[in-house]
Formats: C-alpha cells, structure tokens, sequence
C-alpha cells in the first residue's frame, strides 16, 4: 500500500516526536527539588540558578536555591535531608576528611560523595586589593588577609595560595568575617586587604571595579617549588591559566589555581537512581544552561575533572558511564577513594565509641591523633602532615 508524500513525512515527524518524548521521559525529576549553594552572586550561586532554571524548563521541576555563607549552613540541609544536591566547594574534601569544622562532636567524617563539577576559564585565588602595592604573592607578608567563621575551604584556600610564597598564618594579619559576601565587602571598605575567591563572582567583579581595584597575584606554574608548597596545604588545587573574571581576559589571563567548583555534592546514602537522574539531568540539560552564568561551561560532561579528591556517587558514575566519560582507571581511583573515606567513618565510629573527651576542644584535639594514626597505619596520605 503506498502513501501520499506528505502522510510519510508526518508519520515521520511523529516518530521523531515519539523518540524525543521517550528520551525526555528518561529523565525523571521530583516536583522539587532543593540545593544549596554560596551566598547570593557568587559563582556558585549563579551556576546553581542556571542549572534550577533548566531543570524547571526542561523536567517541570521547581528548584530551590538556600544561599548559605560557610560551609557546615551550606551541607547541614543536605545531611538532614532537606535539601537533595548541594553546590560545594573544597569544603567537601574536609568534611569527608572529618578536619577544621568537621573535627567536632557533631561532625565528623562524612560520606559525603559528588556528581558534576565545573573547571572553567575562572580562577580560584587570593583577590588583592590594587592599592596595597602587591604584586607577588610574597609581597603579601604583613597584609590583611579574610576568613570567614564556619568556612574551612575558604579559610585553608587562602592559606594554600600565600603558601606559594612560603608564607604561613603568622606573617599575615587574620580578620575574620561572618559571611563569603561580607568578607568581600570587608575588601571593598578597607578592613582587609586579600580575601580567596573565583575570579568570576559578583563579589569579585565588584571589588574590582571599586575605587580599591582588584588583582590576582600570579603562581607561575614552572615554580615547582611553590606549587609544592601549595598542594602540601590544599592537595585539591592545580596550576591554572585563567582567561576570564575580574580583571582578567584572554588578552590579560592571570597564572593562577583552581579546582573544581562548585561540586555538585550528595550522600552516599541517597538513592542510586535518584542522583543518576539529577546527574543525568545536568548532562542532558547542559545546552541550556551552559550560558545561563559565567563558569557554567565547565559542567561540560566531557570535561569533567578526572580523579579528584572526593569519590563519586554511583548513581553519578551511571550516567557518566552512559555518557561515556568514564574509565577503568577511574573506577579503581574512586574505589579506592570510597575505602579511604570508609576507613575515616568507622575510625571516627569506633573513636565515638571508646569515651572520648567530653571538652570540645580535647574532643577535637584527641580526634585529630587518632585520624592520623589510622591513615598511617593504612599507607594513606594526610593533607595536614
């Protein structure tokens, strides 16, 4: 029986529309889904709404982004369950390492495990305002430098950077800040004179184009040296051409760090396919929200950063498989991550276990000796050596 030209061509078009509606329907997202991320205008944040919208747009599902200043406000909703996906930075490594922060009584170790992150043409660095004069990262010896209460990334970043020079906590003057954003406002009304950030966060930007100005001193990369010092105290960061931000372009990139960020982070405990979807999600969905916010086109699936610090979640390692970017290689690299961050848990169970001091900060201290004993014991590396 023959058709009529036209018919077969709608037959087709229907076909075509049968498919995409059934891959569509791969993807299965809940009514809403919440995440966390940094403060409101950082990178992360920014990243977080893009990638909200395109979930909204695309799977009908509506995101919830909680902007959190440090750290432990921006995983506690997670570990509670109130929020399904949380944008990190380093601060994920320590909380599975059970350091800084997370060495408390109501912390510890944490399974804590990720799905996408982004390296892009940002940086990661120590911000310096233009009118202190400096211009290496030795020069910053005697400056202001910002911390931020609750913060372990931001805070042992900034140390890793003036680490570069060979310079430690002592030769720079602290001050602490409550919030990421009032830390960066502390920079722009001169109550201190440094504080670590991506280049492409508002934050920055603003800083930058204030009357104090901003620069990004350099960490050459051939200063072997001097990135040794850097990976001793923040193991996560690699040397970094950075082509984009404030200040910066590809006419005038700044040699400095980065690592992923944000991290996509869940629990290990949640849901196999619940974190493949979303991960599935933010790759099928990458074309509509690479452009939504500076940075987010690092989400790239096919540029993600390859054995990193921090395991990847299995329901992650599906869709990346389906994907195709994942190896062998990595799959031995992340079993071996999840061992290393069971051995963590079950030393922290068994620590909780034998009476440990009731003072938070012997608790914390007694803690400390014993994590280090039980990654010597296991021929594993510790950071803080």
């Amino acid at each position: 029986m023959s058709y009529p030209v036209v018919r077969l061509a709608s037959m087709a078009l229907a076909g075509v529309a049968l498919t995409t509606s059934v891959a569509l329907a791969q993807v299965k997202l809940p009514p809403t889904v919440t995440m966390t991320a940094y403060d409101t205008g950082t990178s992360g944040f920014n990243i977080t709404v893009a990638i909200g919208k395109m979930m909204k747009d695309k799977y009908g599902s509506d995101v919830r982004v909680l902007p959190a200043g440090n750290d432990v406000a921006r995983l506690q909703p997670l570990r509670v369950g109130r929020a399904t996906l949380s944008a990190m930075g380093a601060g994920v490594f320590f909380a599975q390492e059970g350091v800084f922060e997370f060495a408390t009584k109501e912390w510890g170790p944490q399974a804590i495990q990720i799905t996408l992150t982004t390296v892009d043409c940002n940086g990661l660095s120590l911000g310096v305002a233009k009118d202190t004069g400096v211009k290496t990262m030795a020069d910053m010896k005697g400056k202001r430098v910002a911390f931020v209460v609750g913060s372990a990334a931001l805070n042992q970043n900034a140390l890793a950077m003036l680490a570069f020079a060979g310079l430690k906590q002592g030769d720079v003057k602290i001050v602490e800040f409550a919030s990421n954003n009032a830390m960066w406002k502390g920079m722009i009304n001169n109550d201190v004179d440094a504080a670590f950030g991506s280049t492409i966060s508002g934050p920055a930007k603003e800083t930058e184009t204030s009357p104090r100005g901003l620069v990004w001193p350099p960490l050459p990369p051939d200063d072997k040296a001097g990135w040794e010092r850097v990976k001793k105290v923040g193991p996560f960061f690699t040397p970094h051409n950075a082509t984009c931000g404030a200040g910066i372009s590809k006419d005038k990139p700044a040699q400095i760090g980065a690592y992923p960020y944000p991290i996509y982070s869940v629990y290990a405990n949640q849901s196999d396919d619940e974190v493949y979807m979303l991960t599935k999600a933010m790759i099928e969905g990458y074309d509509a929200y690479k452009d939504g916010a500076p940075g987010a086109g690092g989400m790239d699936v096919k540029q993600q950063t390859k054995n990193w610090s921090v395991p990847v979640h299995k329901g992650a390692v599906k869709a990346l498989k389906e994907a195709g970017a994942w190896s062998d290689d990595q799959e031995k690299f992340n079993n071996d991550l999840v061992k290393r961050q069971q051995l963590l848990i079950a030393t922290w169970n068994d620590f909780n276990k034998a009476n440990p001091p009731a003072d938070a900060a012997k608790f914390t201290e007694e803690w400390m000796k014993v994590r280090k004993a039980a990654l010597a014991k296991n021929n594993l590396p510790d950071f803080l050596d």
